[in-house]
């Protein structure tokens, strides 16, 4: 879908999509349309029960003379709410109207709002990277898809006071949506397509934008001494690998920030497996990885002025006479032992090495790392919240800063010495689970234990990388959670 920004007028035909504010009252442009169709659109107002708050809206079908094939009314809530977040709902929610009455082609006319919290321009620029979001679709798959099922909106022409200004705002935010675009790409393909080796290479695929990529094969992490990430692997037919991702934005003596993903492509459980229902669904446990790779391409289409580190460890969980037992003990890359009571325990183990690895190479800042970790987040948090942990207050209170921003809300939850006691080990210096009671904390302890002193967040997102409905600005399916709020970290608080 081509998304353009234009002149605030009315267009001769086609769809057109208008606003109104709380209490039905309307924006100049929709007021203009009322007038044009004799007041059809205030009988039609009075006819529902459309009253102007965030969700509401109102089609008319060929209103009037016939001039325009369909008038849609969006509501916009209150004009103090009226900021990012509410007009990227809005420009979804354009989407999905048009595309649920057939439309080819629309105007959205989007009127300054007195009051709002956006000027004109960047009102447009949000309002086009909401549709754009919500028009994302991984459909490649299907071949005998009906007609009316297939989206129908190709293009969307944006009328805003200042199109030059509009566009301009709008580039970096199309970058952006490249980045989320591709996050949900990886998280929705099938472990048969997706697995260690082509998902390095679709990092690997990132130095068209100047990225610098590093693949390790087995031989060089086991060099490395990295048992915990290779002990998961090794039932696999697939080797395991490790992505580096550099993108040099900032000055060359500049400290790196960091992120660090888990990539576990398809997650059986390994011998400790897991019950057959719903374990299609660990084709995107690999969601953690694919944040950064989505992160990484986002922050390089947009030249973002700073340092970046993106780590992924990439591997296959799978059972054979290969894999690794409970009760195995495996030796991670600090030299710290780990007693494997748990084979499905296993994200925390990639990420040690992970972790360990980045810490000691680049120096970073700080570390974020992703991972779709643990069931029991989504008991606690369910589907609305990632699960944010961290060693240090400034970093935490930045990322949820971040994530609020956004629309990707993060937790925080605790960390504590009485939990850390929970994953001693009697046979090695830890396990890696610490019993039923306060598994997200436990599992989150278990990665602090090989960060150092570096300032370093956890964000368990297993909650909230898969959606099984359509919100506003994203469609069922793969969400691309993390992208938006870490972006937002870097752009805020560590470009120069």
């Amino acid at each position: 879908m081509k998304i353009r920004f234009s002149k605030l007028e009315l267009p001769k035909d086609g769809s057109l999509v208008v606003f109104a504010l709380k209490d039905k009252a309307l924006s100049a442009s929709a007021q203009a349309v009322d007038k044009a169709l004799d007041g059809a659109v205030s009988r039609a107002i009075a006819a529902s029960r459309f009253k102007g708050g965030g969700g509401d809206s109102l089609v008319l079908p060929s209103p009037g003379d016939g001039r325009w094939e369909r008038v849609i009314l969006l509501g916009l809530g209150k004009a103090e709410e009226f900021d990012a977040l509410a007009v990227q709902n809005a420009g979804g929610r354009a989407v999905a109207t048009l595309n649920g009455a057939g439309a080819k082609s629309a105007a959205v006319l989007l009127d300054p709002v007195e009051g709002g919290k956006l000027d004109g321009a960047e009102a447009a620029a949000r309002a086009g990277f909401g549709a754009r979001l919500r028009g994302y679709r991984f459909d490649k798959y299907r071949t005998k898809e009906k007609a009316e099922q297939k989206p129908t909106l190709t293009g969307l022409a944006i009328g805003t006071a200042d199109a030059k200004a509009a566009r301009k705002a709008f580039a970096p935010l199309d970058k952006l949506a490249d980045g989320v675009c591709m996050t949900r790409d990886l998280v929705s393909e099938p472990a048969n397509i997706i697995y260690p080796e082509t998902l390095a290479a679709e990092g690997e695929a990132l130095r068209d934008l100047g990225v610098e990529v590093e693949v390790l094969g087995e031989k060089e992490m086991r060099e490395l001494g990295m048992g915990s990430l290779l002990g998961v692997g090794q039932g696999s037919t697939r080797e395991s690998k490790l992505l580096v991702m550099q993108w040099r934005g900032g000055g060359e003596k500049d400290q790196p920030v960091a992120f660090v993903g888990k990539g576990v492509t398809f997650d059986t459980g390994g011998i400790s497996i897991k019950p057959a229902g719903g374990m299609e669904d660990m084709k995107w446990d690999m969601g953690g990885s694919g944040v950064v790779i989505g992160l990484m391409k986002a922050l390089a289409g947009r030249k973002a002025k700073c340092n970046v580190v993106g780590v992924a460890g990439l591997v296959e969980n799978m059972p054979s006479g290969a894999a690794q037992r409970p009760g195995d003990i495996v030796t991670s890359m600090s030299g710290q032992t780990i007693e494997v009571l748990n084979t499905d325990a296993e994200g925390r183990l990639v990420l040690a090495d992970a972790l360990w690895y980045t810490q000691d190479r680049f120096k970073p800042k700080f570390m974020v790392n992703l991972a779709t970790l643990t069931g029991a987040i989504i008991i606690a948090l369910g589907n609305e919240n990632c699960g944010l942990f961290s060693n240090n207050d400034e970093l935490a209170g930045r990322i949820a800063e971040a994530g609020k921003a956004v629309g990707e809300p993060a937790w925080r939850m605790p960390l504590g010495n009485a939990y850390d006691k929970q994953i001693d080990s009697d046979a090695a210096d830890m396990k890696n689970i610490g019993g039923r009671g306060a598994g997200s904390i436990t599992a989150a302890q278990f990665l602090q234990r090989f960060v150092n002193d570096v300032p370093w967040a956890h964000l368990d997102i297993a909650g909230v990388t898969w959606s099984k409905k359509d919100k506003p600005t994203v469609p069922k399916g793969g969400t691309g959670f993390g992208v938006q709020m870490l972006n937002r970290l870097v752009a805020e608080h560590y470009e120069g």
